[in-house]
């Protein structure tokens, strides 16, 4: 599977996003948009991107949650691709296709996961291709530099989970992927929260509540 980050502008503030294509292009690979943004002019960089003859440019489009920032232009997605709009929000107006945690999807040339990752917002979801180790998170926070946050028990259980699967890239909504380490520093995200978590009962013992 190819992962390409579609650029766009300083001006406008958007999420990441990211083509997913097939290794060669095949007939059967579902070309497939890992959230929109907020910028219209990466609608024509993604019509120019080389993505097979004979089918769509794009075939599906997941969001990662439905903050403005990563659904702004699905309106001028759809209307240049005519893609499967796939979204964990039962309330999202733009979706066709709502999803359910444990789903699996064709992306590119891959199946890969649907993990619903509470936390940054209640929709937010993980997508997991084991076999290319990779896993895009959308917004979700599952690198914490401490574990003086509050956690949800779901968020802690679900980054646990993730702990145990193949992952060896990470490509978040905003900034550059983590291609160094990155299972190991899920791990260690886990444990500061762990150890936050922790020290919270203990102060909150200690002061009788």
């Amino acid at each position: 599977m190819k992962v390409i980050a579609i650029p766009g502008s300083d001006r406008v503030y958007s999420s990441n996003v990211y083509l997913c294509l097939g290794d060669w292009n095949r007939i059967e690979d579902a070309n497939t948009l890992i959230d929109v943004g907020n910028d219209p002019g990466r609608v024509p960089l993604i019509e120019e991107w080389p993505s097979g003859i004979g089918k769509k440019r794009v075939e599906r489009v997941i969001l990662t949650h439905c903050h403005s920032d990563h659904t702004g232009i699905l309106p001028q997605v759809r209307t240049a691709f005519e893609p499967e709009v796939c979204a964990f929000s039962p309330f999202f107006a733009g979706a066709a296709r709502v999803l359910k945690d444990g789903d699996t999807l064709r992306i590119a040339d891959r199946e890969c996961e649907i993990i619903h990752m509470p936390g940054h917002s209640d929709d937010s979801i993980c997508i997991h291709c084991r076999e290319e180790g990779i896993l895009f998170v959308g917004d979700a926070p599952v690198i914490c530099q401490t574990g003086s946050g509050t956690y949800a028990q779901r968020f802690v259980d679900t980054l646990q989970a993730l702990c145990r699967k193949n992952i060896q890239t990470i490509y978040f909504g905003h900034g550059a992927p983590l291609v160094a380490n990155a299972k190991q520093q899920l791990i260690a995200s886990l444990h500061r929260i762990r150890e936050g978590g922790a020290h919270a009962e203990l102060r909150m013992a200690a002061h009788g509540t």
